[in-house]
């Protein structure tokens, strides 16, 4: 049986507690880089992706799709539904056809 001395307990515990210090400020280290690099790679994806809208043209609105629909007791959803069901009715593309006003019928 081998005896420890007070001082050399003292020092396997020093020794430990500065082997786990040492693990941790590496592991802080590494997740220090590791943000820096994401932070990187995400500013330089934001950049391509406004370039890439930037240089994308602008659409014009369809011929004839400009002007004021006024909807009287009809829902947005019933009111595309009868556009929809009135282009189709008419085989024209409903960007031609003009709305004026769209109302339910009692």
């Amino acid at each position: 049986m081998v005896e420890i001395t007070m001082g050399k307990a003292l020092a396997i515990s020093l020794i430990g507690f500065s082997i786990v210090f040492i693990v941790l400020i590496l592991l802080m280290t590494v997740i220090v880089v590791m943000s820096k690099i994401i932070k990187l790679m995400s500013k330089k994806e934001k950049k391509e992706n406004i370039e890439v809208t930037e240089s994308a043209p602008t659409a014009a609105p369809a011929k004839g799709s400009c002007g004021d629909l006024t909807l009287v007791k009809v829902s947005e959803r019933d009111a595309a539904m009868i556009m929809a069901i009135v282009a189709d009715q008419l085989k024209t593309p409903i960007n031609e056809l003009r709305f004026i006003s769209i109302k339910e019928a009692e």
